[in-house]
């Protein structure tokens, strides 16, 4: 009897790893509702992780302030890897610089794991612009300043600044518009009751592929494979350039051997044609990058946002 008492608790001693890797689910918190491009890639990265990493990878939804309510709940969270938000640069680059009391030190209060994507923006014009190409659109606001205005998806988001600096380098004065998202940016784009909208490809793609609206220019230093026909800025003669991106990371002070086994999940992902396609599908570029690498591009961000967004005068309520 003892021998097979022994024997059955070494048997489950052996079986616990496993048993927990099974048992474990890992959480990837996303600030947004479901659908939008941040839930679309959280949810490709889990389904491809689950098999790589052996354990269940839910995605969690929980909306809210653009994004820095989960950023506050990852900050608290166990450094196990078990919690992970996948978040816009936005609220790692831009929001720090517009509240007085965020709630958390982007630098230091997290780990970083994985750069998921990159991506710029889209200039866009809509029935209520006139015909012709950017440079025109802007003559023509610069002469109708009551007209001047350029829609975003929210006051406070790394487009409302693009659409600043925009601003500054063409010398037209530009009035912003912001909507609480930007599919009710574009539905006011299509209708003609603002001429001008600044936010990623991906909210105005398909609508110009079916001649409702036109995309005048990308942000980018190079043209969109998503848009190949559609000129920078910069080829236009408007010297300036913005971009941003997608970063997984984890709770403060997560383990390097824990924080790189989830980098491999995570490039082992986004190698897969099949969810390469899909990103691209949404007007952004799969462009994997470890740890030092989304730290050191988070900080780069957050210094050349520091500039433009004081100087704007802007502040959050």
């Amino acid at each position: 009897m003892k021998r097979r008492h022994f024997a059955a608790l070494a048997a489950a001693a052996l079986a616990t790893p496993a048993v927990l890797a099974q048992e474990r689910t890992m959480r990837i918190l996303v600030g947004f509702p479901p659908g939008g491009s941040a839930d679309v890639i959280a949810r490709l990265l889990a389904e491809k992780m689950r098999a790589t990493l052996g354990q269940n990878v839910i995605v969690d939804n929980k909306p809210g302030a653009a994004g820095r309510l989960v950023l506050a709940e990852l900050k608290r969270a166990a450094p196990d890897g078990q919690t992970l938000v996948l978040s816009p640069s936005g609220a790692m680059v831009i929001a720090p610089w517009l509240y007085s009391n965020i709630g958390y030190d982007p630098i230091k209060d997290f780990t970083p794991v994985s750069r998921i994507v990159t991506f710029d923006f889209a200039v866009t014009a809509g029935p209520g612009a006139p015909a012709g190409d950017l440079k025109s659109v802007l003559a023509w606001m610069k002469a109708n300043p009551g007209k001047a205005n350029y829609a975003t998806s929210g006051a406070g988001t790394v487009p409302h600044f693009a659409g600043l600096l925009l601003s500054n380098a063409a010398g037209v004065q530009l009035t912003h518009v912001a909507y609480r998202g930007g599919a009710p940016a574009a539905q006011d784009l299509i209708g003609g009751q603002i001429p001008l909208m600044v936010d990623t490809a991906s909210e105005t793609l398909e609508h110009h592929k079916a001649g409702k609206v036109r995309i005048l220019a990308v942000t980018g230093e190079q043209r969109s494979r998503a848009l190949p026909d559609v000129p920078t800025l910069k080829e236009q003669g408007i010297n300036m350039t913005a971009d941003a991106f997608f970063g997984l990371y984890g709770p403060p002070g997560m383990p390097a051997d824990v924080t790189a086994r989830i980098d491999r999940a995570v490039a082992d992902a986004i190698r897969q044609p099949d969810v390469q396609e899909k990103i691209y599908g949404f007007g952004l570029v799969p462009n994997h990058a470890g740890p030092a690498e989304l730290g050191a591009t988070q900080l780069a961000h957050l210094r050349r946002w520091e500039a433009p967004i004081k100087n704007s005068g802007f502040k959050a309520e």
